[in-house]
């Protein structure tokens, strides 16, 4: 004779078994509706067996990228001769944070990149900036165009008005239908039209500080000056291979206040086990944290983002920031 607790064990297990087989029974059709290689289905993007190998980027050029610069109608440029970059600042826009009036440049520039793969498909990845009255209108536009988002957050502090960082992927065989979804999604907003290039000013900063300070060489666009960093693994998105540096930099922005001084925003790519001491090193350099995220859903490595605000002497900010280099495993992208 069983008693009472084996009794009950085996009446759990009945109904345990009961439900599983319930479960198979109700799901059974719609697989056998569906074909083997539907059940086996794994979302876009995704990493597993159901995408096989991983699949390199291609070298493009501009020529290649020719009915997407008339997608978006403006044109764009070659990085490290594989990834499509368009630049969409937010000239439009009055922003202070801090005390401090925003430059496109700084924090309020929009990027998009298209990368071309073996296979024949392109992939998009973009940052774009939002007011928080467009950020719905946008991202409604873009879900009916298949236009997927991977992140929402800020990048500054005590915004006015309230602006939102939303990052944008999409992946398929046709890259100017990509270029027009994302383009419905623009149409939303109040990003203005390009403007034409013109001549780059010398920039008020102790530039050679800056360099010497963190170990790089930077760029200026006569607004801002900027450092980034690449990481040193191999990065991919589900089963695509990132090229290097495209949604794994850490980026460091100067914009010229006068005397000397600057305003400092940017953001820290990282792995879990450095997270932790890149804050450290921040905060003791008297560096604002702003968020902390991802900005991808399928990355491998898994990717980890800080953005940060500071304010003060250019020089003194690039030397607070070097600890936080070291702390993250990357590399000079000049």
């Amino acid at each position: 004779m069983m008693t009472g607790d084996r009794q009950q064990d085996t009446n759990t297990r009945a109904i345990t078994s009961r439900r599983r087989v319930l479960a198979a029974a109700a799901l059974a059709p719609m697989l056998t509706a569906a074909g083997p290689a539907a059940a086996r289905a794994l979302p876009t993007g995704m990493p597993g067996p159901g995408h096989g190998k991983r699949v390199k980027p291609v070298p493009t050029g501009l020529a290649d990228w020719a009915g997407v610069a008339k997608a978006l109608g403006r044109a764009g440029d070659m990085l490290r001769a594989t990834t499509y970059h368009t630049a969409f600042p937010r000239r439009d826009l009055l922003v202070v944070s801090d005390g401090v009036v925003v430059t496109p440049g700084l924090a309020l520039g929009t990027h998009v990149a298209f990368v071309r793969y073996a296979d024949g498909s392109t992939m998009l990845m973009g940052d774009v900036v939002v007011t928080e009255n467009e950020l719905q209108r946008a991202t409604d536009a873009w879900q009916a165009h298949g236009i997927e988002q991977t992140a929402l957050h800020k990048h500054l502090l005590s915004q006015t008005p309230d602006i939102w960082w939303t990052h944008v992927h999409a992946h398929g065989h046709d890259a100017v239908a990509l270029a027009r979804g994302l383009r419905a999604g623009f149409d939303r907003t109040g990003t203005p039209p390009a403007l034409p290039p013109g001549p780059r000013t010398p920039i008020d900063l102790d530039i050679a500080g800056i360099e010497a300070a963190l170990g790089t060489k930077g760029v200026s666009d006569g607004e801002v000056y900027k450092c980034v960093f690449l990481r040193r693994e191999t990065i991919a998105d589900g089963h695509l291979i990132l090229p290097p540096g495209l949604g794994s930099t850490s980026a460091f922005t100067f914009q010229p206040l006068g005397g000397g001084r600057a305003a400092l925003a940017g953001d820290c790519a990282m792995l879990a086990g450095e997270v932790q001491n890149t804050l450290k090193a921040l905060r003791r350099g008297g560096i604002k944290l702003v968020e902390l995220h991802n900005h991808h859903l399928a990355e491998d490595p898994r990717l980890f983002f800080t953005h940060f605000w500071a304010v003060g002497d250019a020089v003194e900010l690039a030397r607070a920031l070097r600890p936080a280099v070291e702390a993250t495993n990357v590399v000079p992208s000049l």
